[in-house]
């Protein structure tokens, strides 16, 4: 490894540790692996057995990855480590929900969530149990997942619609003040 990859190397891990700090969690260790990304848990089983033991000496609850993850690394990570597992994306995610401060831009980041959210919902604690079957409907009914999942989509629909909703008042208030010949301000300062 050349110098510039060390330098890389230790860029990231300085940045990632800032936005750890940021989300307001505390980092007790950081590991790295210098090797193509394992496609079921990005990571070799080696460097997996070295996380778990400092994690268990150290009472650790959450492990973050300087890069994304795909559900199925999550999923595996979770169940290998006992450990909630989170990426860059969702801890970057998790420091826009805490700072946004308008209405709209809560949306904004509840939708963003939801969006990153909903291919990594897994059925690890759901099982195969079936719901809402019964007399007069088909089939033995949705799982507890297929309802979490649909229920997020319907939470995602009713999000876009309220954005949109708020782009068309804003645009129609801009245009209003435009006909009205308002003067526009604005006040910067401390």
């Amino acid at each position: 490894v050349g110098p510039n990859a060390a330098r890389t190397l230790d860029q990231s891990v300085t940045e990632m540790t800032e936005l750890a700090e940021a989300a307001k969690i505390t980092v007790v260790d950081s590991f790295t692996q210098q090797r193509k990304l394992n496609p079921h848990m990005a990571i070799g089983s080696g460097k997996l057995k070295e996380i778990i033991i400092s994690s268990l000496e150290q009472d650790v609850d959450l492990l973050i990855f300087d890069h994304d993850l795909s559900p199925t690394q999550v999923n595996n990570l979770s169940r290998q480590t006992d450990l909630k597992v989170i990426d860059r994306t969702l801890l970057i995610l998790d420091i826009f929900a805490r700072r946004a401060l308008s209405r709209e831009g809560k949306l904004k980041v509840e939708l963003a969530q939801l969006k990153y959210r909903l291919p990594r919902i897994s059925d690890k604690t759901t099982a195969l149990s079936r719901l809402t079957g019964g007399i007069g409907s088909r089939g033995p009914g949705e799982t507890t997942l297929e309802i979490d999942r649909r229920r997020i989509r319907e939470r995602i629909s009713k999000l876009e619609k309220r954005l949109q909703k708020m782009a068309r008042s804003r645009t129609n208030a801009r245009k209003k003040r435009k006909r009205n010949q308002l003067p526009l301000v604005s006040i910067v300062g401390y």
